[in-house]
């Protein structure tokens, strides 16, 4: 029997280790919704992965208002709130 580590995060080390904040979006006319993380720097550069595809990046910005809007474009719509790299 094939057994699956659970235990390690399998974000890229870059954006582990360099994100400011992170929000959730989603695709509300899907069920379940499809989501998606979206982690902004301290340069502002922004990147959004897909945890359906073990969160590989699917998107590099270098502003958040550019990957605001590719998000918007393809009708995701945020979760309300923001994680913060300070709060943890």
């Amino acid at each position: 029997m094939q057994k699956t580590d659970i235990t390690s995060f399998p974000v890229p080390d870059p954006a582990k280790n360099e994100w400011q904040f992170a929000e959730v979006w989603i695709e509300p006319m899907l069920s379940p919704p499809y989501i998606l993380l979206l982690l902004g720097d301290e340069s502002g550069r922004c990147r959004v992965f897909d945890p359906a595809q073990n969160y590989a990046m699917i998107f590099d910005s270098s502003s958040y208002d550019e990957a605001q809007h590719w998000l918007l474009e393809d009708e995701y719509e945020p979760i309300e709130g923001r994680l913060s790299a300070s709060q943890l």
